[in-house]
């Protein structure tokens, strides 16, 4: 009795750990306090509170990916994994904390490039030394020109060759007649992008902007309870992070009904402004794309009710 009492507590511990992982200023504390349970409590754990303890080292991985960056953060992930994998007996859990445990490792690694890179730029080591001598120009390659340019500059170089073949009649020499058929050679080989570009004279669609921030802060949140998991099926899972989701889980409803732990889904409305599942879009703060979005509509329907004029045979003539 009161062993099961015991671990009773241990369970809320970790639901109080769990909840400060998303607080940025006790994430390394809070993480070390886990690490430092599950290497006391873990070894004679019950299967149930073994379980607890894999769904907050989980949480661990989740939220590191998603919301963090900083090497002191990955490092403590990193340590809680490690032990976590000598410990668990389960193969499946055992390959997830593997996986926590490369990525953290590659993420570190990431970090440690980018700031020798930084080191050897600001030391010099990374100079261009494409100079022949002080005070010349780079000699570094030109950079490619862009697509529309070459093909303008085709165009107007089969003009001018065709013009001047035209004027010199039979007279054009052998070189100019060389050139016209090496210009033509390319010119029909670039058809394929030229001819798109001049059909397609209408105003490319504008990139989606992120969600509204006002739309986003009021975005509802629910706790996940036994009810909803026995509505949802034991499988019940995030479709950002693939995490199975357990009780008292955070989840952030989208307009369209999908739901999501709010740090995955948070990420995502920061680049986008549509549902990761489902593409329904949410308002942004982007005044011309809003305006655009209503001019699209508008447009269909005079489209919609263009073609449902001419199947029901009626035509205006002007």
């Amino acid at each position: 009795m009161e062993r099961r009492q015991s671990e009773e507590e241990l369970k809320q511990k970790l639901q109080e750990l769990q909840k400060q992982l998303g607080k940025k200023q006790i994430f390394e504390e809070a993480v070390s306090s886990i690490r430092s349970l599950l290497l006391h409590y873990y070894p004679s754990a019950s299967p149930s509170l073994r379980h607890s303890f894999y769904t907050v080292v989980c949480r661990v991985a989740t939220i590191l990916k998603t919301r963090y960056t900083m090497p002191g953060f990955w490092n403590a992930g990193l340590r809680l994994f490690l032990e976590a994998e000598q410990l668990v007996s389960e193969s499946s859990e055992k390959k997830h904390l593997q996986s926590c445990i490369s990525q953290a490792r590659e993420q570190l690694a990431e970090v440690q490039n980018e700031s020798l890179n930084t080191t050897a730029t600001v030391n010099g080591s990374n100079r261009s030394t494409g100079y022949l001598f002080e005070g010349h120009l780079t000699v570094d390659p030109e950079p490619e020109q862009p697509g529309w340019l070459v093909q303008s500059n085709l165009l107007a170089a089969a003009a001018t060759l065709f013009a001047g073949e035209s004027s010199e009649g039979h007279l054009a020499s052998a070189d100019a007649s060389e050139g016209a058929r090496n210009v033509l050679e390319e010119l029909v080989a670039r058809l394929d992008n030229i001819i798109p570009e001049i059909l397609d004279d209408g105003p490319a669609a504008p990139r989606a902007p992120p969600a509204s921030k006002k739309v986003v802060a009021n975005l509802p949140v629910t706790t996940v309870t036994d009810e909803f998991l026995k509505k949802m099926g034991a499988d019940a899972e995030c479709a950002i992070c693939r995490e199975v989701l357990v009780v008292d889980d955070k989840m952030q409803e989208l307009p369209c009904k999908h739901m999501f732990h709010p740090p995955c889904l948070k990420p995502w409305l920061d680049e986008h402004n549509s549902c990761p599942i489902c593409r329904h879009e949410l308002l942004t703060d982007d005044h011309h794309y809003e305006s655009w979005k209503e001019r699209e509509k508008e447009a269909e329907e005079e489209r919609k009710g263009a073609a449902n004029a001419v199947r029901e045979g009626e035509y205006m003539y002007v």
